[in-house]
């Protein structure tokens, strides 16, 4: 007797999960497709996005039963894997996610089973912002809740086969035990800002180097062809137009047979003209050599005697 009354409450249970599970399953039965039209290449996904339909696994965080859950109840669910978009965690294992009870009623009399359905909500990201959740992987909008329903039901059944029925049941109440596992899906592209999960921003492009600024100073003496040396090298022979960077610079003037010439200048911008008076150097003797003497006059010869 026992055994065929738990017999009749399975068959009543396994009935409930498929009638809760059937508008899912309608909802992703896929459209016939022409052979003849090629399948369009997806497309890459845009930066810094969470996409449309990734899946989440959710892990139920208390029991929730129809015998005592109240409509807009909020049941609270612990994500069970990382969520990554371009290698960086955005939604981390153990955050929060939330579903809402959308219709919540005990057993009554007669026989009549109760109802629970839950809606999932959302999940919260790793800078605290929301992320929409959605019950099923195809179609957008609507939580689905009947198909949520059954299948955490369904699950249920499939992590504890060893429980009695009444676990789930008692006494056709729907319960759902903590632990329960499920797959949500992300409801929409939503866009991130990476610098909010740790990601650095990138660096702007460095501005191109300023072009080296030169003053052109223009050198000529008097006389002409002498060495010019700019800070002690040699650019070239007077008269020339020497180039050098802005600053102080050492300008010196050498000719054979006169004095050097050495200014020292401070240059900005523009150009510059320096004109070089070369004193010449006199030829002196040295100081320890002595004059030559002058010859002695040779004397006449004496005049022939007279007769």
């Amino acid at each position: 007797m026992r055994k065929t009354l738990l017999a009749i409450i399975f068959l009543a249970f396994c009935s409930f999960v498929t009638a809760q599970q059937a508008p899912g399953a309608t909802a992703e039965a896929p459209a016939p497709q022409n052979p003849d039209l090629q399948t369009a290449p997806s497309l890459p996904p845009p930066p810094h996005t969470l996409v449309d339909g990734t899946p989440v696994k959710l892990r139920l965080s208390q029991t929730i039963s129809s015998a005592d859950a109240r409509v807009g109840q909020e049941v609270p669910f612990e994500v069970v894997e990382d969520i990554k978009v371009e290698d960086v965690v955005v939604l981390p294992k153990g955050a929060t996610a939330i579903g809402n009870v959308t219709d919540a009623n005990p057993k009554k009399n007669m026989g009549r089973a109760g109802k629970l359905d839950i809606a999932i909500s959302y999940a919260r990201l790793a800078d605290q912002e929301k992320v929409a959740l959605r019950a099923t992987q195809g179609g957008k909008g609507g939580g689905h809740v009947g198909a949520m329903t059954g299948a955490m039901v369904a699950t249920s059944i499939v992590f504890f086969p060893a429980a009695p029925l009444f676990l789930f049941m008692h006494g056709k109440d729907i319960t759902i035990p903590q632990g329960t596992e499920i797959t949500a899906f992300v409801e929409g592209d939503m866009h991130l800002e990476m610098a909010k999960f740790g990601v650095a921003p990138p660096a702007p492009p460095s501005a191109a180097p300023s072009p080296q600024i030169h003053v052109g100073i223009m050198v000529e003496s008097t006389p002409p062809g002498a060495d010019i040396e700019v800070d002690g090298g040699f650019v070239g022979s007077t008269p020339s137009t020497v180039t050098v960077t802005p600053g102080t610079h050492q300008i010196t003037l050498q000719r054979k047979g006169f004095a050097d010439w050495s200014r020292q200048l401070n240059v900005t911008s523009g150009n510059v003209r320096l004109n070089a008076e070369l004193e010449a150097v006199s030829a002196t003797p040295a100081p320890d050599s002595a004059p030559t003497p002058a010859p002695a006059p040779i004397a006449p010869p004496p005049p022939p005697p007279s007769n």
